[in-house]
């Protein structure tokens, strides 16, 4: 009897944080299923029917998987542009303008260098996707660390500020005469598209979404740099004490929170658009705040959860088709997610089974 106790104390010391960690957001998205689920009930829609072509929207058949991994590719990338800066305690949500910029940069990239071979064009579209996108948000970390601006009011003004730059430029000396309706860039060749997975209609973004991911959780966990940043966002006053340099992790953190976004950004160009026009503020930055925040922040748990979100989207199609509702009905349901996931914050550490003994 004496060793039982403490090995299942033990556990729930070891485990329970984990466990809240699936457990509460898990909680989160049922419940806010559910709310809307009844929001559609009001409406003389069967929410079982709602819950029925939402599967099947986004993972009923081969075709919905490779459209539900579509999605998520850009939603994994700007994902990480709030995850990252949140490891240093900072709250970034301007991975839609980010995703603009780098987009930008990534088109102007490769209608210079049309001339040069479609390996080089590919590879300076993506330096200039990352390194436009990063700039962005490194702008809104230096404005915090050098000015005192909050971080997140200035990273979403600069979403505005980025889109009026696109379309200042769309409109202006970058556009297609041939654009008449919609005002657009010049195309950047099919030559120069970056294709999809052999086999499957989902694009390399995805691909390159998932190492981004990879590569950040390493970084996060399992480097110095990283440590750095978790001490920093724990105790900004202690990791000066002990000689960090606060100001350098703030900036290479937001570069790379925002060369990920550009990075959706030049995907979005080079894998689905082929050019660049107002299509491509489609909201992709907003739900990665989401992505980010019901993963906790974790680079690893976006995966699964972009995945999931990806897959909602996905299904908006096939609601409006088969229950007559409208396509940005999906946008409720985000909304209503992302407002239980910040109510159920409330819940980690006070759940009383999954403590350990004091």
């Amino acid at each position: 009897m004496d060793t039982v106790k403490p090995a299942k104390s033990g556990f729930r010391e070891r485990h329970g944080g984990t466990i809240e960690y699936i457990v509460i957001p898990a909680g989160a998205l049922i419940g806010a299923l559910a709310l809307f689920g009844v929001f559609v009930a009001l409406f003389g829609k069967n929410p079982l029917d709602l819950y029925f072509y939402m599967y099947q929207g986004a993972f009923g058949t081969w075709f919905s998987w490779q459209n539900t991994l579509t999605k998520a590719a850009p939603l994994i990338l700007t994902a990480l542009c709030t995850a990252l800066p949140a490891q240093l305690g900072m709250v970034i949500i301007g991975g839609e303008g980010a995703l603009l910029i780098g987009a930008l940069s990534a088109t102007s990239a490769a209608l210079l260098l049309q001339a040069a071979p479609p390996l080089v064009v590919q590879l300076g579209m993506v330096l200039a996707g990352v390194g436009g996108g990063g700039l962005w948000i490194a702008l809104a970390g230096g404005l915090r660390h050098y000015r005192g601006v909050n971080e997140t009011i200035s990273s979403l003004l600069l979403v505005y500020i980025a889109l009026a730059v696109l379309n200042q430029l769309v409109e202006g000396v970058m556009r297609d005469p041939a654009s008449l309706n919609k005002p657009s860039s010049r195309e950047i060749g099919a030559v120069n598209m970056i294709g999809s997975i052999p086999g499957t209609d989902v694009h390399w973004g995805f691909v390159f979404g998932v190492i981004a991911a990879i590569a950040s959780y390493v970084l996060i966990y399992h480097t110095v740099f990283g440590f750095a940043a978790r001490v920093a966002g724990g105790n900004v006053r202690a990791a000066k004490i002990v000689g960090l340099s606060v100001g350098k992790l703030i900036m290479v953190t937001c570069f790379l929170a925002g060369g990920a976004a550009g990075l959706a950004g030049m995907v979005e160009v080079a894998a689905v658009q082929g050019r660049t026009n107002a299509n491509l503020a489609a909201g992709y930055g907003f739900t990665g705040i989401l992505v980010a925040f019901l993963a906790r922040h974790n680079p690893l748990a976006i995966i699964p959860v972009a995945i999931l979100l990806g897959g909602i989207s996905a299904s908006g199609g096939l609601l409006q088709r088969r229950l007559g509702l409208p396509d940005a009905s999906v946008l409720v349901l985000q909304g209503m997610i992302f407002v239980f996931v910040l109510a159920s914050d409330a819940l980690y550490g006070r759940i009383g089974f999954l403590k350990g003994k004091s």
